[in-house]
């Protein structure tokens, strides 16, 4: 009878239906597809968040949300125009930043708490932009706000389009000691930049250049220091003093109502300050020249959106700032999200990042037409407005209204602000950036290794600059991460028999396994046994994957050396018949003393068991590739070679049908002949396929005279078979009526867990 083509097609290519049954092409569509026009409404849905809840909005939602924005307004202000301050730009463009941050954001955003605005790092990198491009010869005429402006559409656009894009995952990428290291090294460089003003020398050396030279500096002209200094010492004094009073008050008072009061008055004490200190300096200054006052002060700040317009930007200016783009970017979302993601786990709501950008970029395109510079979530003021019992977005609007009002009927007043009581609060404010003894410890606790990444990042920041901070921070995680991919520390595991006795006296016995190596159990208490003779039992710690197969495989090749003979003896074969990998002892070591040693040696290694079986327990791996598999096929000829008999490969605790289905193409999981697995799924260069000594070694069958569920105890020094081993066609019940194949009898070298995995390798007969 004659093929179809479809049979002829199938044959030539090799195709197996147990393989594709295990998980087929279809399946993958499947799992992967959404259906497209409900898929692009739901997109479109999620662009406009606030459709979700606006129309369910009443009035206990209202109170909440005018007191936690009102609360937040009143920090905002003294604030932005201490931002700004940082960002070398005048006031008022911090409170532009200020105004169309929280009104915008409202619209897009998924976090409640989320306050948008100038922060105290995004301010440090723009000043660092302006002083870049106006340090060429083409920028040097162009305006500070114009720059500023010109980076936030940029940022803008592209966290926009990383937003539309779905590209929010890129963020995980860095670890939160590093983003840590950063930001603590960033807010160092902040305070320390922020000193001269505080002390009335600011004018006396350049405060932007690397940290370690204005702190040093700093300290060269002490004796320049002018009666700021009265403004500025005393500012921060009072700032630190009354928030650890009120904070101990707010701890220790068992009045719900003191708590909120002494909550409120240790918000507001920064507004409190500025306001003191600038009726102060009224009094003080009034009737001085100008021209010769004693302390130096805020200055005229216009009034009113005067910037408001079309952003200058052109090719020229973008060939400027190309290279401070990226960093200016990564600080745009990194912060933000970072928040969004923290606030949102605290009041029990989870952040869509996606969204977030998509927030965070288009309020900053927004912002740019208003004159602002680039702006994100900020910290304290996000925290302050969680506790003031934020309800939604909308409570940002209340504080746009603050701002809008400050812009509009303070702006006279605001002349007359002290720039040392500015210094004061900035230092104040980004103290609560840096991080504290006991979490460094915490990074040193969990993770030694990124604790290093944190302190590298702190000092890089410091003693190099910002953006080679960042930089070092996103390429330590990046290397780590794949480090940790490439050389994963695969572990050799034994049993250990645990006993659980409940309350009615009764007693369950149950086999874990847990490593063998010493790492693995520090309790001298327990001992773990080691598998049964010839058998290796080997966890994998991270997905198979072409980069770390060589690493996982070398471990395996590495005990099998050292836990079992080799299975051909060359004590008696000449020496110029053995293989040059094993030349064995030389004529020195065979003579004298060492004689005896070797002597030692070649009989203990003759104790040690064949090599008959290698369990994997696929628990910890998610994912397998066409070169792992091929490196599985070459373990088991090597191995087999070594052994001078076949060794059965089992695995144990496969997550995904597409590694059944990949091991299954490799040959595994199944006798399909005698010889074991001979495909190759993975060479780089074909080979003809030919008969070996390894192809004359006959596979012994897995004894299926072993029946399931109920392991007793081995012997497993001797090697000992288990009477009852676990069934090769094993069902769980999953519903009253009804019981469901979970593998088929036909893959034998498949396993539920890994206690009926060690027992069938057990079984099998070297």
């Amino acid at each position: 009878m004659s093929l179809s083509y479809k049979q002829r097609l199938a044959k030539w290519l090799g195709h197996d239906p147990v393989i594709t049954e295990a998980a087929s092409t279809v399946d993958y569509i499947k799992d992967h597809s959404r259906d497209l026009p409900s898929a692009s409404v739901d997109y479109v849905k999620r662009l406009l968040p606030i459709h979700r809840w606006i129309l369910n909005y009443n009035l206990r939602w209202a109170v909440g949300d005018l007191i936690a924005g009102f609360t937040v307004g009143m920090v905002v202000v003294p604030q932005s125009m201490s931002y700004a301050k940082i960002a070398t730009l005048s006031p008022e463009f911090g409170l532009y930043s200020s105004f169309v941050g929280v009104m915008i954001y409202a619209l897009f955003a998924t976090s409640k708490d989320v306050t948008i605005g100038p922060v105290a790092v995004m301010s440090l990198q723009v000043s660092k932009v302006i002083k870049h491009v106006q340090a060429k010869p083409d920028g040097a005429n162009i305006p500070a706000n114009v720059i500023a402006t010109a980076l936030a559409l940029i940022c803008g656009i592209i966290v926009t389009g990383l937003g539309l894009l779905r590209l929010g995952w890129i963020v995980e990428f860095i670890s939160a000691p590093a983003i840590s290291g950063f930001m603590t090294g960033s807010a160092i460089s902040i305070a320390a930049g922020q000193v001269p003003g505080l002390m009335g020398y600011s004018k006396k050396f350049d405060t932007r250049a690397e940290t370690y030279k204005v702190i040093i500096n700093s300290f060269k002209h002490l004796p320049d220091t002018t009666r700021d200094a009265a403004f500025g010492l005393v500012g921060l004094a009072f700032l630190y003093i009354t928030r650890f009073i009120l904070n101990r008050v707010e701890r220790n008072a068992k009045s719900p109502g003191v708590r909120r009061a002494a909550f409120f008055a240790n918000t507001f004490r920064t507004a409190f300050l500025v306001i003191f200190e600038t009726v102060f300096a009224w009094v003080y200054l009034r009737h001085k020249n100008p021209k010769k006052y004693p302390i130096s002060i805020l200055g005229k700040v216009p009034s009113g959106f005067k910037h408001m317009g079309v952003p200058d930007f052109n090719s020229k200016l973008l060939r400027l700032l190309a290279s401070e783009i990226p960093v200016s970017t990564i600080l745009v979302f990194l912060e933000h999200i970072a928040i969004s993601k923290s606030f949102g786990r605290v009041n029990n709501y989870k952040i869509d990042p996606n969204q977030e950008l998509v927030a965070i970029g288009v309020n900053n395109i927004f912002s740019s037409f208003f004159g602002a510079y680039p702006s994100t979530g900020s910290f304290s003021r996000t925290a302050i407005k969680s506790r003031a019992g934020v309800r939604t977005p909308i409570a940002g609007w209340v504080t746009g209204v603050v701002v809008v009002v400050a812009l509009y009927g303070l702006t006279p007043a605001f002349y007359w602000i002290p720039n040392a009581g500015l210094s004061a609060v900035i230092i104040e404010a980004v103290g609560g950036l840096i991080a504290s003894p006991q979490q460094s410890y915490r990074y040193w606790l969990v993770s030694p290794l990124e604790f290093v990444i944190f302190i590298a990042a702190v000092f890089i920041t410091i003693f190099s600059s910002m953006e080679n901070g960042i930089y070092f921070s996103i390429a330590a995680s990046a290397a780590l991460l794949l480090v940790r991919i490439a050389k994963p520390r695969g572990k050799i595991l034994g049993r250990v028999r645990v006993r659980n006795d409940d309350s009615a006296g009764s007693t369950s016995t149950r086999d874990v396994y847990l490593p063998l190596h010493p790492d693995g159990v520090r309790n001298p208490d327990v001992i773990v046994e080691p598998p049964p003779a010839g058998v290796i039992v080997f966890r994998m710690e991270e997905s198979f994957l072409y980069i770390n197969s060589a690493n996982y495989t070398d471990q395996v090749v590495d005990y099998a050396h050292q836990s079992t003979r080799n299975g051909q003896d060359y004590s008696l074969v000449p020496q110029g018949d053995r293989p040059w990998a094993d030349p064995g002892p030389n004529r020195f070591q065979m003579k004298g003393p060492r004689a005896k040693l070797e002597q030692a040696k070649s009989e203990a290694n003759a104790a040690k068991p064949l090599l008959k079986a290698v369990v994997f327990d696929f628990a910890g791996v998610s994912a397998v590739d066409t070169t792992s598999v091929q490196a599985l096929v070459d373990l088991h000829k090597v191995l087999s070679r070594y052994a001078g008999q076949p060794v059965t490969f089992h695995f144990a605790t496969i997550l995904s049908p597409w590694i059944k289905r990949a091991l299954l193409a490799g040959g595994f999981g199944r006798d399909v002949d005698a010889t074991g697995p001979q495909i190759e799924v993975g060479d780089v260069v074909q080979q003809q396929e030919n008969a070996d000594q390894f192809s004359q070694i006959q596979r012994p069958p897995l004894s299926r005279d072993v029946s399931a569920h109920d392991i007793k105890e081995v012997d497993v020094e001797q090697g000992g078979t288990p009477p009852r081993s676990p069934s090769l066609d094993e069902k769980v019940p999953y519903a009253e009526s009804a019981a469901g194949t979970i593998v088929d009898s036909s893959l034998a070298y498949f396993h539920l867990d890994l206690p009926s995995a060690v027992a069938a390798a057990a079984a099998t007969k070297a």
